[in-house]
C-alpha cells in the first residue's frame, strides 16, 4: 500500500477507472454475443440488434477501450455476417 498522498489517490482513481472499463468491456462483449446469436438464429429484429452492437463498438473505440482498427474489424465482421 502506498504511503504518499498522491500515490494513494492514484490507487483510488485507478480502481474507479478499472471498474468503469470492465463494465464497458462486458457490455460490449454482451452486445456482440447477442448480435451473433440473433444473426445465427435468424431473429426478426436482428438488424436492430446489430445496429445496437455497432453503436457499442463505436462507443468503446471512442473511449479508447479498443483500437479504432479493432472496432472497424468487429463492425465489418458483423455486417458481413448479417448480409451473408
Amino acid at each position: 500500500m502506498p504511503n504518499i498522498k498522491s500515490a494513494k489517490k492514484r490507487v483510488l482513481v485507478n480502481k474507479t477507472k478499472q471498474a468503469r472499463n470492465k463494465s464497458a468491456n462486458s457490455a460490449l462483449k454482451t452486445a456482440l454475443k447477442k448480435a451473433n446469436v440473433a444473426i445465427e438464429t435468424n431473429a426478426a429484429d436482428k438488424e436492430a440488434i446489430v445496429v445496437a452492437a455497432i453503436k457499442k463498438v463505436d462507443q468503446a473505440a471512442a473511449k479508447g477501450l479498443i483500437h479504432k482498427n479493432n472496432a472497424a474489424r468487429k463492425k465489418s465482421a458483423l455486417t458481413k455476417k448479417l448480409n451473408g
